[in-house]
């Protein structure tokens, strides 16, 4: 058997999976979850979470936008709790144990952020575009409700104004 044929699974009995499509089951893997100053690449998630099971790649980037109801935006100040990594790795654990993904990979950033700036980047990895995709979703909504981070929005007047959990 060459190395094309092991790596299409072939001359391995197929383990039985949910929808009967995969030789292996899901990794469940978390290659990447944390909370930094440094600035977020969407394409880093994306190579951290690349698996030869995966017939999909799902990325997600929460970049600061302009405007915020209605009102002109000129940046953003992220605050987090001490604990926030830890909140990062087990949210991507708690989705990663629900949903038949291969590899999560997921990153908040943290400090002054300018128009433009990646806040928050996710990759999901699965068998299937269908899992990647709500896998990444309940990703990224599970972060904004239970990451402790604040944000303080700055207006073009000088002004500010502090939201809740991120």
């Amino acid at each position: 058997m060459d190395r094309r044929e092991r790596a299409r699974g072939r001359g391995r009995r197929p383990v039985s999976t949910p929808d009967g499509s995969r030789v292996s089951p899901p990794a469940r893997r978390v290659v990447l979850a944390e909370v930094r100053t440094a600035p977020v690449d969407v394409a880093e998630c994306a190579a951290a979470v690349e698996d030869a099971a995966a017939g999909a790649v799902v990325t997600f980037g929460g970049v600061v936008r302009n405007h915020d109801l209605g009102r002109p935006v000129t940046g953003i100040e992220y605050v987090g709790h001490p604990g926030a990594g830890d909140v990062v790795k087990q949210v991507a654990a708690d989705v990663a144990v629900r949903f038949p993904v291969d590899a999560i990979a997921v990153v908040h950033r943290v400090g002054t952020l300018g128009v433009g700036d990646v806040a928050l980047a996710a990759a999901v990895s699965a068998a299937h575009r269908a899992e990647a995709f709500e896998a990444t979703a309940e990703l990224v909504e599970e972060i904004k409700k239970r990451l402790p981070v604040w944000k303080r929005q700055v207006f073009p007047d000088g002004s500010h104004e502090w939201t809740g959990s991120a």
